[in-house]
């Protein structure tokens, strides 16, 4: 049996500190993510509507700020920024608990925490998808992108268990002190980083930032490919944050499921964003680009008809909810990592902020839309009928792709005119 190989970015010390970081504080994110819902559901006693609000609050930046973060992004390090965005996102997120021991906290003061806490999320992740081209060399973006994917994917699978647990034991508010905890180390590891991070080259001209946010949109609808996969996105979050809003409730509710059950149901399922980041790579080398993404699309897309499908509890329910998750996660993860790539290799450097500024505000601008959508139906429709319609709505997501030119990909461009000049040696940057 042969050893395995420990080359490449294993070898590079900088970009190890920023992905040990970025580890710790995406297993925090995780647990965030199902606490505050389940602190409004358990604590506060808060209805469909309420809980779709509280969602909408939190993607809501996404679909307001991104293309004004995304200039402000282009014209500073990045570096700085993304140790600000997880400063305050960690006091944040700890104000939540402190709130909750004092006996204060109100389903008023979750809205205005979430909306303060995507708006950070909004910094930090344009920052963070912009940086990683000036940390390590654009032949190793994928492998880059595979690696950070791997634990966001293995996040998801402790995660929302994690979360379920500590809710079940300490409450979901007193729960929210693991990502504060979380945050703050992946604070340290970015100040850690010694490779130094070059300074944006100044415009030709004094730029107004309406026009430098046109600049970017037109490089996003200006390319086939980039606008299918933006909008592909938008169409898929839209229906996810509608199947996520309305799957606690109807797990919670109607299923009578208990919060570790319903994190462990979840984090279980996420094993196949695990499996995703491993197999994105011999994927795409057996499929080619353009098929892989493809035959990924059709996987996460595909998936959730099993949710409404499912009889209710029970083992075969159960493993239907199970199969959806881990299906999910393994075709969203496996395109992700890239469509992702492939962004950052088409895009020149000093676009980067605002062509991933316009790509989120497409692609995750949907979200505060899709949480309200579902809250709204929830109530209206019932949650089960709910998420049959949503389901439906999935389907719809694969066709912005295959009619683009994204499934005739063979590979990642190579002669593009910024990638002509040769990139600097990692060994040489640091």
């Amino acid at each position: 049996m042969r050893a395995p190989r420990f080359d490449g970015l294993w070898r590079d010390r900088e970009f190890l500190k920023l992905w040990s970081g970025e580890s710790v504080s995406q297993l925090g994110a995780q647990v965030t993510q199902l606490a505050l819902p389940l602190a409004a559901v358990y604590q506060l006693k808060a209805t469909s509507t309420q809980l779709g609000l509280l969602n909408s609050a939190s993607y809501a930046p996404f679909l307001g700020l991104t293309l004004f973060i995304g200039v402000w992004v282009d014209r500073r390090r990045r570096r700085p920024l993304m140790i600000i965005g997880n400063l305050g996102r960690a006091l944040l997120v700890g104000s939540v608990p402190l709130c909750a021991a004092l006996g204060m906290l109100r389903i008023e003061y979750l809205y205005l925490a979430a909306l303060a806490i995507g708006t950070l999320t909004v910094l930090f992740d344009i920052s963070y998808q912009s940086y990683l081209p000036s940390l390590i060399e654009r032949e190793h973006l994928m492998e880059g992108n595979s690696k950070l994917q791997a634990t966001s994917s293995i996040a998801q699978v402790g995660g929302p268990g994690l979360a379920g647990l500590l809710v079940g034991l300490i409450t979901a508010p007193m729960a929210l002190l693991v990502n504060a905890f979380s945050y703050l180390v992946s604070v340290g590891s970015l100040l850690a980083i010694r490779r130094p991070e070059p300074h944006p080259a100044p415009p030709e001209e004094r730029t107004s930032t309406a026009r430098s946010i046109a600049e970017g949109l037109r490089v996003v609808f200006g390319n086939a490919s980039i606008r299918a996969i933006a909008l592909e996105a938008g169409t898929y979050n839209l229906c996810w944050m509608s199947l996520q809003t309305v799957f606690v409730l109807y797990a919670a509710r109607q299923l009578g499921m208990s919060p570790g059950t319903i994190g462990l149901l979840m984090g279980v399922g996420a094993i196949g964003s695990l499996l995703g980041a491993v197999g994105a790579g011999p994927l795409k080398q057996k499929l080619g680009l353009g098929r892989a993404v493809m035959a990924e699309l059709v996987l996460c897309c595909g998936a959730p008809i099993l949710v409404p499908l499912a009889p209710g509890r029970g083992l075969l329910s159960y493993a239907m909810y199970v199969t959806t998750f881990a299906l999910c996660g393994l075709g969203s993860t496996m395109s992700t990592i890239h469509v992702v790539s492939l962004r950052q290799v088409i895009t020149p450097d000093h676009l980067l902020g605002r062509v991933n500024a316009g790509c989120r505000f497409i692609a995750w601008g949907p979200l505060p839309l899709g949480a309200l959508l579902g809250g709204y139906l929830g109530d209206t429709l019932g949650l089960r009928p709910t998420l049959y319609l949503t389901a439906v709505g999935f389907l719809f997501a694969l066709l912005w792709v295959a009619f683009s030119p994204v499934p005739g990909l063979k590979d990642f461009p190579t002669d593009l005119p910024h990638q002509q000049a040769a990139p600097v040696p990692a060994d040489q940057q640091s």
